[in-house]
């Protein structure tokens, strides 16, 4: 079921992210790279996982927002909240923070670029990624 949710999650936020890449604000594409830079440039992110892990979910929500399509924010919030606990136990897993932090910019740098087709790519990759570790690592039994 987790591995679904986050399927359906890579789906619909993949579906948000060409829309986000049109109709989003300059400012709120803007407020995406702060966030992101904020635990970029922290020379300690592991000791501040728990905000990362939290920061990360407002950083996906955000995306959606930004679509401007209210039924896809209403039920990524929903996946969001069932998400969140193995998010959070997966960040702290091999390379998932560095990784995390690379796909991020990537989304940004298409963001800002306004390039639909490669932010729906990224978008959709990033949580893929997540579901394929998971499936690979975390006991879901």
């Amino acid at each position: 079921e987790i591995l679904e949710m986050i399927t359906v999650w890579a789906a619909l936020e993949g579906m948000a992210a060409p829309l986000a890449s049109v109709d989003g604000l300059s400012e709120e594409i803007a407020a995406l790279r702060r966030l992101h830079e904020s635990f970029h440039t922290s020379p300690v992110i592991r000791s501040h996982i728990g905000e990362y892990s939290d920061a990360n979910i407002r950083f996906h929500q955000a995306i959606v927002r930004m679509s401007k399509c209210r039924l896809i924010e209403q039920i990524t919030d929903g996946l969001f909240l069932h998400v969140r606990a193995m998010r959070h136990r997966a960040i702290f897993e091999a390379d998932r923070v560095e990784r995390s932090l690379v796909d991020h910019m990537a989304i940004i740098e298409a963001l800002e670029a306004r390039d639909g087709v490669k932010t729906e790519r990224v978008v959709v990759d990033h949580p893929l990624r997540l579901r394929d570790h998971v499936a690979r690592h975390v006991e879901l039994d």
